[in-house]
């Protein structure tokens, strides 16, 4: 299975950059979401890499051959980079059964009968769509049609499987279903992923690695858990995580022994970092993410109730505290009532400190109130 790298890509239509020296190595076997708001640039992405779109500028690899050199002129067309492409609305042919779909591309490519009968009953069995056989496409529910797509563009054994926004047409019950069909999928099929999303639970619940973008811009690349620990700007600390980060600033009063002294939300703090802290200005912004802000009698913290919406297995509270408001989440259904007083903590060890100028991460650590 091969391994794609994109060096210094960049795509413009006339004066706007949809991508901008874009970097990246997609590793074998590996499920990688390229996530962002809408027009960062991440399907222009997903597409270049697979040949419908031609970049500006730069270099694509996969397996070690260049696919696209700008330089040297090289751009091979989509048939000859040996890739799958899963579309939005799955691009089903409305007359041909399940079987004939699936068994459309292998008679494009010559393969023989018994060769194509052979590969569509293992794609059958794979996505579990075998009952399904000889229905056409309107006879099947929208996850059964996202299956048979998926078996179609997987019959012809594509070294790379690309999908755009494959589970955006299908409800919330289903898109989650399909979330654990396709990780599965994954493992059982040992390809390489690469995944357009804008939800950022998706990139969270199925990648390997996250590709973060905004404006055509790579804000950060790193597996789910990392991005979410340990976010590179505000960017991507808003973007990832829902209920999403708390912002409070901070003023910088001092820096000793590696411990940094801060004033914010009226009370002075002492931020311990894990490493040693570069780029901090006067101004900061204390990252806390809602699981570590929480509700306790003993909290340094008082607080407002503003709302609270209870979900079931957790509570989400929105307080205010020295006029900034601040969302936690409780574990359980619990409720408060409106402007009623709660004390707060600033809990764990994977705090976030951003110099207010640059939005850039500068720290991870612990923060005691004094």
């Amino acid at each position: 299975m091969p391994q794609i790298i994109l060096e210094h890509i960049s795509k413009r239509f006339d004066k706007f950059v949809a991508v901008q020296d874009l970097n990246l190595v997609i590793e074998d076997r590996g499920f990688v979401t390229l996530l962002g708001p809408s027009g960062c640039g991440k399907t222009t992405t997903l597409r270049m890499i697979a040949g419908l779109e031609t970049p500006t500028s730069g270099r694509i690899l996969i397996d070690g051959a260049p696919v696209y050199d700008s330089e040297k002129g090289i751009n091979l067309p989509p048939n000859k980079r040996d890739i799958g492409f899963l579309f939005q609305n799955y691009a089903l042919w409305p007359h041909m059964t399940v079987y004939q779909n699936i068994a459309f591309g292998l008679e494009m490519l010559k393969w023989d009968k018994k060769r194509i009968g052979e590969r569509v009953d293992e794609m059958l069995k794979l996505l579990k769509i075998e009952p399904f056989v000889k229905r056409y496409p309107a006879e099947l529910s929208g996850g059964q049609q996202q299956r048979v797509a998926i078996a179609r563009t997987l019959a012809p054994s594509p070294r790379v499987l690309f999908m755009d926004e494959p589970l955006s047409n299908l409800d919330a019950k289903l898109r989650g279903e399909m979330r654990t069909e396709l990780k599965r999928l994954h493992s059982d099929t040992n390809s390489t992923f690469v995944y357009v999303t804008h939800d950022q639970l998706e990139a969270m619940t199925l990648s390997t690695q996250v590709c973060l973008m905004d404006a055509g811009v790579l804000q950060q690349y790193a597996p789910p858990l990392e991005i979410y620990n340990r976010p590179q700007n505000t960017f991507v600390a808003s973007f990832v995580g829902n209920p999403t980060m708390n912002f409070v600033p901070a003023l910088v009063k001092g820096e000793r022994e590696g411990k940094i002294a801060l004033e914010l939300l009226g009370k002075t703090a002492v931020f311990t970092p894990d490493d040693a802290v570069r780029g901090l200005g006067k101004e900061a912004i204390l990252g806390v993410r809602p699981e570590f802000l929480p509700i306790r009698e003993d909290g340094a913290l008082e607080a407002s109730i503003y709302s609270t919406l209870p979900a079931g297995m957790e509570t989400t509270v929105k307080a205010v505290c020295a006029d900034t408001m601040l969302t936690s989440v409780v574990f359980g259904s619990v409720d408060y009532p409106v402007d009623a007083k709660v004390r707060m903590s600033i809990t764990g060890g994977s705090i976030a400190l951003f110099d207010k100028d640059s939005k850039i991460r500068v720290g991870a650590g612990r923060l005691e109130f004094v």
